[in-house]
């Protein structure tokens, strides 16, 4: 009798960006073409991106049969911290979600790191073949550095800046900073075994913070 698991299904960069990045998408626009007090436009925000996020969960889950671990992390901070400013209508914890995202990011590499267990392959879900176990270290410490960078970033934003803009840096500079930086990822990975037909397709990228 076959017990093993049925294979997950293909699915698409396109709809993989759309679970990872859509609900951000819909947080802007929210947030953008509400009228009103900053505050209560980011209550709205927050409100829609919380369904958002919990429309990507079921839809990765629906078409896939599977939610990545970085999903489950920053969609469940999502709600735990989105609920918390919808009740106590403070904008400070969803302006902080990226920030514990990031660093919970970093946590769990480092403690890959330390006890030599490929964490990073569980957290992208990517295998890069041929990629040796120098490329993977080298790879994880890379990832490691930019999440605490990213955690600081947003911290220097959230507070130093207006609402309006930390919500468009959200959109309009993570995900360029992440994209350029998985992308400058890939001659260092060529160089430690990545084959180059792997380099050619999009690199994996984690959900926005």
């Amino acid at each position: 009798m076959n017990t093993a698991p049925p294979a997950r299904e293909p699915i698409s960069p396109l709809l993989r960006m759309a679970i990872d990045y859509g609900p951000l998408i819909v947080f802007f626009a929210a947030n953008n073409l509400t009228r009103g007090p900053e505050l209560a436009r980011l209550l709205y925000a927050t409100a829609a991106f919380m369904v958002a996020t919990g429309i990507s969960i079921t839809v990765s889950f629906i078409k896939t049969r599977h939610v990545s671990p970085m999903l489950w992390i920053s969609g469940g901070l999502v709600l735990i911290l989105g609920g918390l400013t919808l009740w106590l209508q403070n904008e400070t914890f969803i302006k902080m979600k990226p920030t514990l995202v990031y660093l919970t990011f970093a946590v769990v590499l480092g403690y890959g790191l330390m006890t030599g267990r490929p964490l990073l392959k569980l957290l992208l879900e990517s295998a890069y073949p041929g990629l040796t176990e120098r490329g993977w270290r080298q790879l994880t410490i890379n990832w490691a550095v930019f999440f605490i960078v990213m955690a600081g970033v947003n911290e220097a934003v959230w507070r130093t800046q207006s609402t309006d803009f930390w919500v468009s840096f959200k959109l309009f500079g993570t995900i360029p900073l992440t994209l350029i930086f998985a992308a400058a990822n890939i001659p260092m990975l060529l160089k430690n075994g990545l084959q180059a037909g792997e380099a050619a397709k999009d690199p994996p990228v984690p959900p926005e913070g």
